[in-house]
């Protein structure tokens, strides 16, 4: 763990110590990531008559989904699923079988949103085949891919697609796959001493009630697992882009992608693929939250800073634990504000080098720039308009990353003596003046050039 300054550790311990009080929580514990490790870790209240540690086990709920969907995603990987792929493709048969996995993944699929029958979340719950039966009839309350509807049910259909590829249960590829590459050892099903009993507070008196705990079989890929700081804080740094071989970092950062926003048009909160993603004082931050009955969770963070904050509680309700992470990652920024990485001079191939500067898609100028990372940027010159950053696929051909362009490919025409005379967008065609003739302009440019 990387020591903050004793102000900084101060400031936080003080804002889940409110959290606690004022919120009557049995107890809370709370930690700051910074650059893929614990930077700060607390506890309030008691388990068991002790204040709980880094390691001991709460239930974390929905974060559940998040871990689900990242070995979905190496299915899609390894080419064995395609996220356009219909349901029905991997699990026939079933009455939602024309929503697609990136559907169920973003809670775009229509899927109710609750398995009929009992609370499933305070009840033993069923096979595959008793909750595929049960969604015989009204299973879809939207039409796939129309807007957002949270389904619980959508993550269920996800652990058996898992189950039907792996040829095992879903929590054991969950184990193989996610939690013991990343060393997430007291991540499991059930608790494992030591662990918070799960408790529901009186809402007009101190006192306490516990909450069953079951296994809620089918259902279980939406909220089963049980947690500790130690192991919670290795996932959210995992979010962050510290995937430890076992997804790229390019499919993790495609999982922190907006699909679709559950606020409204100008939204501060939406859905990507498996991950919640929340929009705050300039901060786009990515995680989940999570609750089940005696528990609350969150983990979430700030991918550009590489700062996070995760929290769990054992109470059913009334901890407002996103705020609560967000307000740890501020107080770290604030109190620890980052110095920007010293600049120094990078060795670039003299052929990229030739490609910066002064490009004009028409009229408007744009400029070409290198990024320290290897990729570019091309923007306008002045004012807001389409920019993107590329990567380079090969020699000459870049795939675009972010914006507008986001997917397409930039082609480098050159002239006979190999020099770049434009620059193939989309059809779009950039030259190093406006409308130059050398450059093969869609419809040509009139022989008798600019006049006034």
């Amino acid at each position: 763990m990387t020591a903050m300054l004793p102000t900084t550790e101060l400031a936080l311990l003080r804002r889940i110590a409110t959290e606690q009080a004022t919120r009557r929580v049995p107890s809370l514990v709370a930690a700051v990531v910074r650059d893929g490790e614990i930077a700060w870790s607390g506890a309030r209240g008691r388990v068991d008559g002790q204040t709980p540690g880094d390691d001991t086990q709460y239930r974390l709920g929905s974060i559940t989904k998040s871990i689900v969907a990242a070995v979905v995603m190496r299915l899609r990987d390894e080419g064995k699923l395609d996220l356009n792929d219909p349901l029905d493709k991997h699990v026939a048969g079933t009455s939602f079988g024309a929503s697609t996995i990136g559907q169920l993944l973003s809670h775009t699929a229509g899927l109710t949103a609750e398995s009929p029958g009992l609370w499933w979340e305070r009840t033993v719950g069923d096979d595959w085949k008793a909750l595929e039966t049960s969604l015989a009839t009204d299973s879809l309350k939207h039409r796939p891919g129309a807007r957002f509807h949270y389904s619980n049910v959508g993550y269920g259909v996800l652990g058996e697609v898992i189950a039907r590829h792996r040829g095992t249960g879903w929590f054991d590829a969950v184990r193989d796959e996610i939690l013991t590459p990343l060393g997430m050892t007291r991540t499991t099903p059930e608790p494992a001493a030591p662990f918070a009993p799960g408790l529901a507070v009186h809402p007009f008196a101190d006192v306490v009630l516990p909450e069953p705990s079951h296994d809620a079989g089918a259902m279980a890929p939406a909220g089963q697992l049980w947690s500790t700081i130690n192991d919670l804080a290795r996932w959210t740094t995992f979010v962050g882009g510290h995937t430890g071989g076992v997804l790229r970092p390019e499919t993790v950062a495609e999982m922190r992608d907006m699909v679709t926003v559950d606020d409204g048009d100008v939204w501060t909160s939406g859905y990507g693929l498996g991950m919640q993603l929340v929009r705050t004082q300039g901060r786009a931050l990515a995680g989940h939250t999570g609750s089940m009955p005696g528990f609350l969770a969150c983990s979430l963070i700030d991918p550009a800073t590489q700062t996070g904050a995760l929290v769990m509680a054992n109470s059913t309700a009334g901890v407002a634990l996103v705020q609560l992470a967000i307000d740890l990652i501020n107080l770290t920024e604030e109190h620890e504000p980052r110095f920007p990485a010293e600049w120094v001079p990078s060795i670039v191939d003299s052929s990229a080098l030739a490609l910066t500067g002064l490009w004009h898609w028409g009229p408007t100028a744009y400029h070409l720039r290198m990024l320290p990372d290897g990729n570019f940027s091309l923007a306008p010159a002045e004012g807001s308009g389409r920019a993107s950053r590329f990567r380079p696929v090969s020699d000459d051909v870049w795939l675009g990353l972010d914006g507008y362009y986001a997917g397409e490919t930039l082609t480098v025409g050159r002239d006979a003596s190999g020099v770049a005379r434009s620059l193939d967008l989309a059809t779009f065609i950039f030259s190093r003046t406006p409308y130059a003739p050398d450059a093969p302009i869609p419809g040509g440019v009139d022989p008798d050039g600019w006049r006034a």
